[in-house]
């Protein structure tokens, strides 16, 4: 339809409740799995939510008006590793 915007985001690891068991062990260390992640992520970490609050105030702000059909990408560069 005319008018309608339709974007995504696609988030990288973000630690959270839904993951916390399989990225960290009980004393907060990283697992196995979670080293592997680090690893592979140029910025050294997970992300954290707030993180992600930019990319979503730019799609639903008039500054993106004439974005659409897109995805952002917001994973701290793990994507890079995938190309």
């Amino acid at each position: 339809g005319e008018g309608i915007r339709v974007n995504a985001i696609a988030p990288g690891f973000f630690l959270t409740e839904q993951n916390r068991a399989l990225l960290t062990n009980p004393d907060g260390s990283y697992t196995q799995r979670g080293q592997d992640v680090i690893r592979q992520t140029p910025f050294g970490r997970m992300g954290r939510a707030e993180e992600l609050c930019g990319t979503i105030q730019y799609l639903i702000s008039d500054a993106s008006s004439f974005v659409t059909g897109t995805v952002a990408v917001v994973d701290g560069g793990f994507n890079v590793f995938a190309m």
